[in-house]
């Protein structure tokens, strides 16, 4: 007996991404947003079914891209921007209140936001991560967002919860 396995595909024909991105370290964005636009079109996705938001930095990311999930035009969504390491803690404050902002709102949507928000120590680090020898995390959260959004085309509608009666 086998089960009854359900995956997505690559196929983003017809589907409607939103990307949310940050201005902040524009330049290594910019490769990032331009690497997750060609990831999408790549997969079949048309470029006026995406939906661009520019935010101003990585804390801005979570209630845009809760916003745009929420509101019923899109599958799923690409969340991008890049934050490297200073001299204080912020670095970690950022980093963390983000990605958590990211997690709760896709939890609290039940649409697929992806993460391709860079955390690097230094420069280097964020240019190897934004297409240089690590690849680049936009292309990477864009392949993520089609193969989501087409799992949970796949995935039995979740059913009202149900009483028990004990």
């Amino acid at each position: 007996m086998s089960p009854n396995e359900i995956s997505g595909h690559f196929d983003g024909a017809g589907m409607r991404l939103g990307v949310v991105a940050a201005r902040f370290n524009d330049y290594m964005v910019e490769r990032l947003v331009t690497a997750a636009l060609d990831a999408l079109r790549r997969h079949g996705v048309r470029d006026s079914d995406v939906t661009l938001v520019r935010v101003p930095g990585a804390l801005e990311i979570p209630v845009a891209a809760r916003r745009l999930a929420a509101s019923g035009t899109v599958e799923a969504v690409v969340t991008l921007g890049c934050v490297i390491r200073g001299d204080t803690v912020h670095f970690d404050q950022v980093v963390a209140d983000a990605s958590r902002g990211v997690s709760l709102a896709a939890l609290d949507t039940g649409v697929p936001i992806t993460w391709g928000v860079i955390a690097a120590e230094n420069l280097e680090q964020a240019i190897d991560r934004a297409g240089g020898k690590a690849g680049n995390r936009g292309w990477d959260a864009a392949v993520a967002a089609v193969e989501m959004a087409s799992l949970l085309r796949r995935l039995p509608a979740a059913a009202p919860a149900v009483a028990r009666k004990d």
